[in-house]
């Protein structure tokens, strides 16, 4: 007996209901109540390259408004490459892209911007499973592109090799570093 104390789906948990039919149907199911579920998706890191000598060289009013031109060039280039800002970290930025030709796009074209500005940032991009987390990104892919930025030298973009194989055929790997499985 179900919780709203029938079984038929247009009273109570129709959900709960059509997700156990389901269930007994094919064998699986696809609605996980509670759980996140994975997307495969292209992450891009970004990190501004000597943000505290910068900032206390420029004090922090100069250094707000760059930082904001930075943040707003940053969102704009992701909406033109059809991608999503998960965040402005304070020292870059997060998103994430369907499709990793438009993420090697995306982090060429924030780093000709951050030059314009007058800084030097560092990119890193990673293809695999992300968890959506509200307004939020987290899982394993997440961590790993984090963990390509930190190999990244200044002006660089570095990609996983599956990032790299994926654009194979887009004239793009010439344009990135790999130097990550």
């Amino acid at each position: 007996m179900y919780p709203s104390g029938g079984h038929a789906f247009w009273f109570g948990d129709a959900e709960l209901l059509l997700d156990d039919i389901e269930e007994f149907i094919t064998g699986h199911r696809e609605h996980f109540s509670g759980e996140a579920e994975p997307v495969l998706a292209t992450v891009l890191c970004t990190d501004i390259v000597d943000l505290t000598r910068r900032a206390t060289e420029m004090g922090d009013l100069a250094w707000r408004r760059l930082l904001d031109q930075h943040d707003q060039a940053a969102k704009q280039i992701v909406q033109r490459h059809r991608s999503n800002l998960v965040k402005s970290t304070g020292d870059g930025i997060l998103a994430t892209f369907d499709e990793p030709d438009r993420a090697v796009r995306s982090a060429l074209a924030l780093r000709t911007a951050a030059e314009q500005l007058g800084l030097r940032v560092r990119a890193s991009l990673y293809t695999g499973e992300i968890e959506l987390r509200d307004q939020d990104i987290g899982g394993m892919a997440v961590h790993a592109a984090a963990r390509v930025t930190a190999k990244c030298q200044p002006d660089e973009v570095l990609a996983s090799k599956v990032v790299t194989d994926l654009v194979a055929g887009a004239g793009l790997n010439s344009l990135i570093e790999v130097r990550m499985s």
